[in-house]
């Protein structure tokens, strides 16, 4: 818990490093993780949301020792937020390993991504299937975004893949726990194995055990 009896916001450690927390969503909405994208200037990325589409649900937050942040919600539903930090942001490790937009308009999607970010849509036929990756300005991979599928409830969302050393075990116990599979263990070439869950909240989430790994 950091800043108990302050603020009590539970972290998620591992290795004794933070990589998210847990809070409560805002009132009307589902239960869903938001990612949070470094940028220089928090307030001016939400001016540029809400110029592309998107909408500002809530003024730029200061958070002692962390930084800036603003919650967007992009033109289809999806929440994300601008993140400037108040330092140099610690190492992620391997823990939460990709992010993954899933929305009904993948073009509309992209557009409003350029325009908020300034990442570039990259299509990549994974056979049969167009996965489009979202690139930094450097060339580098900042997330992906494809349709969602069949039976992935609500709007669109963001969904982060987190590490495991073995998806099947994995998603078993999720089910265990009360989560339901929505998308079964699977191999994608030069990817690794994968798998979606949703909580029994409702909020959704992948699961990889990249190629590499193996």
């Amino acid at each position: 818990t950091w800043k108990p009896g302050e603020m009590d916001y539970p972290v998620i450690t591992v290795d004794g490093l933070g990589h998210g927390g847990f809070g409560t969503a805002p009132e009307g909405a589902p239960a869903h993780w938001i990612g949070h994208v470094y940028v220089g200037d928090a307030e001016a990325a939400g001016t540029r949301a809400a110029g592309a589409g998107g909408t500002v649900p809530g003024p730029p937050m200061d958070i002692p020792e962390v930084g800036r942040v603003v919650p967007i919600v992009d033109p289809q539903g999806a929440a994300i937020s601008a993140f400037q930090p108040a330092a140099d942001p610690p190492p992620l490790g391997r823990v939460f390993l990709w992010d993954e937009l899933m929305a009904a308009d993948v073009e509309g999607a992209a557009a409003f991504y350029v325009r908020l970010f300034g990442w570039t849509p990259a299509p990549v036929d994974m056979g049969g299937l167009t996965y489009t990756l979202l690139n930094r300005p450097d060339g580098s991979n900042a997330a992906g975004l494809m349709a969602p599928p069949p039976g992935t409830p609500g709007p669109a969302r963001w969904v982060p893949y987190l590490a495991t050393g073995d998806v099947d075990a994995t998603v078993s116990r999720a089910g265990g726990l009360g989560g339901t599979p929505v998308v079964p263990p699977m191999d994608v070439a030069g990817v690794g194995r994968i798998a979606m869950v949703v909580d029994p909240m409702g909020a959704a989430f992948g699961l990889l055990a990249p190629a590499e790994a193996a």
